[in-house]
């Protein structure tokens, strides 16, 4: 039995690299997306090209603008010098934020008054617009924090300490890489797998695959290898770069993190094969996988958190696979937690892929016969 099924797989392995198509998926636009998405998907900014309009040239002024130029979230565009030109450089887009210090904020500042300062902003884009405001109000902060400090000046009642536990720099990259490591298995597993027997079909190999010794299980088993493997060695590939090239801590057990990988590869690749066991073309099987997969991130909390979902749609993600491999990714590279902490992800995963090989496993045979 076991011979036969390595034949098979050896046969679907060598399909696969000589197929230029699929080995176009396969092979190096995982590793590429990665570097790409690694660079491209931040929620962080810098060099946000910003204005300042000093009216007042003191040196409180003076500090505060030094503050924005020094910081590497801000870029200095432009020092317009009357206020006709601000709104110019945000229709332009030349800037997406200029600070517009007035002529009385040193004075006011030395009276012991409350100085306003105006920032404006281009919302266009509203996430951007926060996110560079956020920064600015932070540097605000620390300049209301400096200027408070001589004895002249009564201290704050309060001063807030932050201290950020798992990412002490608060990068984003840390968090959206993992996602990008289940991402791209999910990817290339279920690409992998959805093309196997619709391949045979389109290339009227699959009746002379019947007519062989080999069982439906054992065709099953033999068409789920090469995905298998090839996840294995995608999943180990990436983990690497990110730990190694992008820096993203694992605190975690490599132990933990491939028997989460395990389950996620069985549970994908049942997905694949029930797609694969429906299709009669390369066409429908590479519809169906996208069908499946553009649902599949959205709802598995990459991007957006899934309590932000509204009752519903929370209900749909528990059938989602990715959902609980996003987080056992971030939990294992980013917290360290133990396999037993993980026991509420895992089990899940085992049900769907039980379900869905049994599933492909039912189409098989129903299709075989």
């Amino acid at each position: 039995m076991w011979l036969r099924i390595y034949a098979l797989a050896l046969k679907e392995f060598l399909a696969l690299l000589r197929d230029p198509r699929t080995r176009l998926v396969v092979i190096a636009p995982p590793l590429i997306q990665l570097l790409v998405f690694g660079y491209a998907a931040s929620f962080d900014l810098n060099h946000v090209p910003m204005a300042i309009y000093n009216q007042d040239h003191g040196a409180a002024a003076s500090a505060l603008s030094a503050r924005f130029t020094g910081s590497r979230h801000f870029n200095l565009v432009a020092q317009p010098h009357n206020q006709n030109a601000l709104v110019p450089l945000l229709e332009r887009r030349q800037a997406l934020m200029v600070l517009n210090i007035p002529a009385n904020f040193s004075r006011d500042l030395h009276r012991g008054r409350g100085a306003r300062v105006q920032i404006l902003l281009d919302g266009r884009n509203s996430n951007t617009a926060l996110i560079a405001l956020s920064y600015a109000r932070g540097i605000v902060a620390d300049f209301n924090s400096y200027w408070r400090h001589p004895s002249s000046q009564p201290r704050p009642p309060a001063i807030l300490i932050t201290r950020a536990w798992f990412n002490p720099n608060l990068s984003s990259r840390w968090f959206i890489i993992p996602g990008i490591v289940g991402l791209l298995m999910l990817v290339v597993v279920i690409v992998v797998t959805a093309l196997s027997v619709a391949r045979e079909r389109e290339q009227g190999t699959f009746d002379q695959l019947l007519v062989t010794p080999l069982r439906p299980l054992e065709i099953l088993i033999g068409k789920a290898l090469p995905g298998f493997i090839i996840g294995l060695l995608e999943a180990s590939a990436i983990i690497l770069i990110a730990t190694t090239w992008f820096g993203v801590p694992l605190r975690g057990q490599l132990l933990t993190l491939y028997a989460g990988i395990v389950l996620f590869l069985l549970a994908t690749i049942g997905v694949g094969l029930m797609i694969s066991s429906l299709t009669a073309t390369l066409q429908q099987a590479l519809l169906g996988a996208f069908l499946f997969l553009v649902p599949a991130v959205i709802l598995s909390g990459f991007a957006t958190p899934i309590a932000n979902m509204p009752a519903a749609v929370q209900y749909l993600t528990l059938l989602d696979p990715l959902r609980y491999f996003m987080v056992v990714l971030r939990s294992v590279f980013l917290e360290g937690t133990p396999f037993s902490l993980l026991w509420g992800q895992f089990w899940p995963l085992a049900v769907i892929a039980a379900v869905t090989l049994s599933g492909a496993g039912w189409l098989f045979r129903h299709h075989l016969y």
